[in-house]
């Protein structure tokens, strides 16, 4: 009985697991767009929002890959992109409201990921809680 409660919770886990790491590819990839986009057309704008821009897509891209990765390895490494991904959206929301000027365009992380309703804030909470849970499986 226990056995089939186990793999149950396993099987609510990969699906969840699976659902956080194609959000995760959607921002990498539409975080990607935008920064290619940005820095070759706009970059005098606002250089300092589009470089940002471009972290987080590189950020996104390796929280995206490590996530979907099993291993110790890979867990760390989801874990420190995914917490850097926090420290992002924490410093360029604040950045964005202090400093208005520097984002003609708001950025994915700029506002807390207010254009993105949030999640950009919301995403790395939910991807820690994730590697935590997936670490007592």
């Amino acid at each position: 009985m226990s056995n089939s409660r186990e793999q149950t919770s396993k099987t609510k886990n990969l699906g969840f697991g699976r659902l956080l790491i194609a959000v995760y590819a959607i921002f990498a990839l539409a975080a990607t767009a935008r920064a290619s986009y940005t820095l070759a057309v706009k970059f005098n704008d606002a250089p300092v929002a589009y470089v940002l821009s471009a972290v987080s897509a590189a950020v996104y891209i390796l929280a995206t890959f490590a996530l979907a990765k099993s291993g110790a390895k890979w867990t760390r490494i989801a874990r420190i992109a995914v917490i850097f991904e926090l420290v992002g959206v924490i410093a360029v929301g604040t950045l964005s409201f202090t400093h208005p000027e520097l984002f003609a365009h708001p950025s994915v992380w700029s506002g807390f990921g207010a254009g993105y309703g949030y999640v950009p804030a919301i995403l790395p909470l939910v991807g820690l809680y994730w590697l935590a849970k997936r670490n007592k499986a």
